[in-house]
């Protein structure tokens, strides 16, 4: 069985066109057999991280009271979404110049040390390692890595930081120019995308 874990953070619904295009992935993957979807809309609000989810997240786990555990129960279900995933699909568009700020709540929340990487003696290892992740990008006049791109090399950082090092990029980017096209190239990526391989 394969687990699929779509992440949306588009503040638009109706026109979007990075969920367009992680709703078309996620359909050409799951053509193949044996695969779960789960689906996270990040856009629909995370909270930001606060002093009492600092002091709960540095309490050791089995001296969190009752009020601590509760703070961090939903960061606990993003990090197990994460753990239970094989592929991730993050859609992605960059609002001014960086991620939107319901993406990096969802960071700031599963970056966890003991959970999702470790510091060891040649300093931090990611503990998500083995799964592969498609990163949507949709941009109105910012180019894929770009100068001015500065949540692909976020994300990249974020995600191999944890472990996940295995990363593909589907760009519709700079579509002030010509919006038709770039869309339709990464249309064309996404179903020209083995099956085997996502695998």
């Amino acid at each position: 069985m394969t687990t699929i874990l779509k992440i949306d953070s588009s503040g638009q619904y109706e026109g979007s066109v990075s969920r367009k295009l992680t709703g078309r992935l996620a359909q050409r993957l799951l053509a193949q057999p044996n695969v779960t979807l789960i689906e996270r809309d990040v856009a629909k609000g995370l909270p930001v991280v606060s002093e009492s989810w600092i002091g709960s997240n540095f309490t050791p786990k089995d001296d969190r009271s009752a009020a601590q555990a509760e703070i961090l129960a939903l960061s606990d279900s993003l990090v197990e979404e994460l753990r239970q995933a094989d592929t991730l699909i993050i859609g992605m568009p960059i609002y001014n110049f960086s991620m939107p700020a319901a993406l990096k709540n969802w960071i700031d929340l599963i970056c966890r040390a003991g959970e999702t990487f470790r510091y060891s003696e040649t300093g931090p290892e990611g503990l998500l390692t083995g799964k592969k992740a498609y990163i949507v990008v949709a941009s109105g006049g910012v180019p894929l890595g770009s100068p001015a791109d500065f949540a692909s090399t976020y994300l990249t950082q974020v995600l191999n930081f944890i472990g996940i090092t295995d990363i593909s990029f589907i760009a519709a980017t700079a579509m002030m120019a010509d919006a038709e096209t770039v869309i339709k190239a990464a249309e064309a990526k996404i179903d020209g995308i083995s099956l085997l391989a996502a695998a």
